[in-house]
């Protein structure tokens, strides 16, 4: 099993002759490959809850459109990580061999870097989000309270990306961890996907900034309502609003900051 961290001596600035056993997080090679034949790339991940991920990854880009559509996910290791061979059906499969391969390897910060096509903010192929049910505002300031002892690997490391699920009361059912953002939000809606629970209403909260591909995979996993500790870019903003989605980001527990969907917000 490949270590989520390794501890590593180091010294400070102004005491170098003291030295400090500091956790680092690790970051791993993970190699996607579709029914045995076809090789889709090289993603950079920490290498845990990887089966999650697939089926999260599987639906954002859509490969997949609902998780029965993925047969089996076999994990094996290769020479400098793990390998990920996905069983999907041939209807799929044969969607995805029409595609043109992205233009490079997927780094832990990329999201739709590397893609022919970038989905305009006008056209997402699906209906904006109904304003109901409403979620209470004290919801989200319980949820922002508790997200950081949620967040198991980051106290170990401090630096590693959160994407938790909460449900309309606040309560944190459900958080996955990953050096990539973009690999977090993944793995909470596989893990959301496999546990048959993705058309619950809720609170998705992110440890990051709400940049568009962030919001394009929210909007694809119905995601409503979405608390991002850093702001969101324009564009990602434009995207939410079109959908009626509630965004709440800048989001400290003291002060947040609705962008926009505040019709599904009450006191």
């Amino acid at each position: 099993m490949i270590p989520l961290f390794h501890a590593r001596k180091v010294t400070s600035l102004d005491r170098p002759e003291e030295e400090v056993d500091l956790n680092i997080a690790d970051e791993v090679p993970v190699k996607l490959v579709f029914n045995g034949i076809f090789p889709y790339g090289v993603m950079m991940l920490t290498p845990d809850h990887l089966t999650d991920f697939v089926f999260g990854y599987c639906l954002t880009e859509r490969i997949i459109e609902a998780p029965r559509q993925i047969r089996s996910v076999v994990v094996s290791e290769g020479e400098d990580g793990p390998m990920l061979d996905v069983m999907i059906s041939g209807d799929c499969l044969s969607t995805l061999l029409r595609r043109r391969p992205r233009a490079q390897t997927g780094h832990s910060s990329c999201g739709i870097c590397g893609s022919d096509d970038v989905p305009s903010v006008d056209v997402t192929g699906q209906s904006p989000f109904p304003l109901n049910p409403t979620i209470a505002s004290a919801a989200i300031r319980r949820a922002l309270h508790d997200l950081d002892r949620w967040q198991d690997l980051n106290a170990a490391t401090r630096m590693v990306h959160g994407a938790a699920w909460a449900n309309r009361e606040g309560e944190i059912l459900l958080i996955r961890e990953d050096i990539g953002r973009h690999n977090a939000l993944d793995k909470l809606i596989g893990a959301r996907m496999r546990n048959d629970t993705l058309s619950e209403d809720g609170i998705c909260l992110l440890t990051s900034r709400y940049s568009y591909e962030m919001a394009l995979k929210t909007v694809c996993a119905g995601m409503t309502t979405v608390v991002a500790v850093s702001a969101p870019t324009e564009r990602a903003f434009r995207l939410a609003e079109r959908m009626n989605q509630t965004l709440i980001a800048i989001a400290r527990h003291d002060r947040q900051f609705v962008f926009c969907g505040a019709a599904r917000l009450t006191e």
